[in-house]
Order: C-alpha cells, then structure tokens, then sequence
C-alpha cells in the first residue's frame, strides 16, 4: 500500500516517522517535491515477510511530508506530492491527515510546575492533540459520520480521534441570521466522509475513538466559539487546521483519505499551560506504529487491487530493496 501521510509541522512528522519505524519500516532518504521549496518527503518502507510483490497492499510504502500550518498549505502540499506520484507512476493508495489537534469537551489539566508550557506553540498548531487511551471503549464516540451524534463522555487529553467526517467548520458566510456554510450558500462541499472500513481499522488498531474533526482557519480561544462549534458539529471531537485541505487534494485525485489526531489541549480558552504537546506526540507516534500494520491488511482485506511490480503502478525502489532486506532476515 503506497500512502501519503500529511502533517503540519516537523514535530508532527516526526512523531509519525518514529511510529512506523517502531513498527520496523526501513528508512530512506528525504525528496523534495519539484516547485515547492521546504516540501520534503520522508520515506519509509514496511515490508511483508516473504511477500513476492514488492507493493503488495499489506505492505507499506509512505512518505511522511510537513505541510504547513492550515487548510491551504495541506491542500497545495498534498496536491503537489499526488501530482508527483502520479507523473512517477507510482500513484498513492491512501491518504492520511496526521496530527495534534484540540478536543472538545476535555477537562484542562492541571500542569505541574514547570512543564510544556513554554515552546508549545512552535511544537503543534496550538489545537489540541490525540492519544492512544482514548475514552475505554474504542470507536463509540459518534455514529453517522459525524452528523447529530452525542458526544462522549469522557475524552482525555492524549487520546487518539479516527475522523469519521472532515468538517470544513468556518467555510461560509455570516448572515444576519447567524452561520451560513458554504454549501447553504449553493456551493462546493464542507465535508468529506472517510472509508468506513479504515475508520473501523484505524479505531480498533489505536484504541481510539471516532467522530468529525473540524477544520477551522482559526483556532477556536474562546468558550463561547468552542459552544457554537459544538452546537452545528454534534458529532466533532476535535479541532484542527489541516484535515480538510489534505482531503480536498485526495478526493480531487480519486484517492480515499483519513484524519487521525491525538488531543493535545481543550477546545475553548487559550491556556497554554494545560497544553499537552508531548504527551499528545508520543500518542501520536503510538498510533502510527499500531496503523502501520493495520491499515495494508485492512485495504488488502477490503478486496482492493494489487497489481504486481513492474506494472502501470511502478516500484519504489526503496520498498524493493526493504523486501530483499526483510527476505534476509530484517535490516543491516
């Protein structure tokens, strides 16, 4: 399975880098994609012992790429890298908006002296993270991708939030009658609905749990603002700034898309101390070392296509040589 996996900011990537290499991914060295200054892709390749298809589906071929922070620096990185694969012949299978993010109705924590307050910013988006200890009971946070579901009870910072919609919370207009989305306006779209089967995948692997995560432009600083979020969003367990732009580029190349996010801070007031960067960080390099293997044998186990190296699809010489590696007996 090839995927894309788009974050904000270099903390963010490299919280996913050191999760699939946990799960035993070889690395290779960082490309830049062509146009785009301080765009670089991150490889790794996980491969399936004994696999004689180099890209076979329950293996995994990523590359890990920093964005930038908000909808439009997703949309235009991830456009650029699905452009590039595709004139490379080597087109992604899946791809997956990683992060910290804020979660909604979290009780602040109380910080020790001295902790996470300072440089938190710089780390994360300012929006709260995930984690992989989500609420005890994985993927009963929300039904019917998010729309008019109950909000858990119980959402702690560090836990990981599967999106079962990416919501585009601020795209639209302000009317004398209050909030008009976008698309109450006879334009575009505001959500974007993931594989069923990967959220499940993806809920199951973590520990996590499922509801809409909502793009805003703006992070929400207020009690107020995180209210009216949550009266239009039922369903939102989370804020954060990318997941939309990402897929909005994936659905333009037909390609399916998750957001995964682990909470790093409540959605309401700005209190930097309670922030939790690292610990949100460390979940999320927890849940990309459990995805790694979960998410090939779940578009594998979903009947997707796997066509043979050499094919219209290509090969990541990368993968190539981590098969003959793992064939071997593992790296060296």
């Amino acid at each position: 399975m090839r995927a894309l996996i788009v974050t904000a900011v270099p903390a963010e990537r490299d919280a996913v880098v050191r999760g699939i290499r946990d799960a035993g991914a070889f690395e290779g060295v960082e490309r830049a994609l062509p146009g785009a200054p301080g765009y670089a892709r991150h490889r790794l390749a996980l491969p399936v012992t004994g696999a004689s298809d180099a890209l076979t589906l329950e293996a995994l071929d990523a590359d890990v790429l920093a964005a930038g922070v908000g909808p439009a620096a997703s949309a235009a990185a991830t456009g650029s890298a699905l452009a590039t694969a595709t004139a490379d012949g080597l087109p992604y299978d899946l791809v997956i908006s990683a992060g910290i993010g804020g979660g909604f109705g979290v009780a602040p924590a109380v910080p020790p002296a001295g902790t996470e307050s300072a440089g938190a910013e710089s780390a994360g988006t300012g929006s709260a993270g995930t984690g992989s200890a989500g609420m005890g009971s994985a993927g009963t946070a929300s039904a019917g991708a998010g729309q008019g579901a109950a909000r858990p009870a119980g959402l702690v910072l560090a836990a990981v939030v599967v999106a079962d919609a990416i919501v585009a919370a601020d795209l639209g207009a302000e009317t004398p009658d209050g909030f008009a989305a976008v698309t109450d306006l006879g334009f575009g779209t505001i959500r974007h609905l993931p594989p069923t089967h990967l959220v499940r995948a993806a809920v199951e692997a973590t520990g996590g749990v499922r509801g809409s995560v909502l793009t805003v432009s703006t992070v929400t600083g207020s009690a107020e603002r995180a209210a009216e979020l949550m009266a239009r969003h039922p369903g939102a367990l989370a804020e954060a700034m990318e997941g939309f732009g990402v897929a909005e580029a994936a659905t333009a190349y037909g390609v399916p898309v998750l957001e995964i996010r682990t909470v790093s801070n409540a959605v309401g007031p700005r209190d930097r101390a309670a922030w939790r960067i690292d610990a949100a960080l460390a979940a999320l390099t927890g849940a990309f070392d459990a995805l790694a293997r979960a998410l090939p044998r779940a578009m594998a186990g979903n009947g997707a296509p796997s066509e043979p190296a050499g094919t219209a699809r290509g090969s990541s010489t990368l993968h190539e040589a981590a098969s003959d590696a793992a064939a071997d007996g593992g790296p060296t």
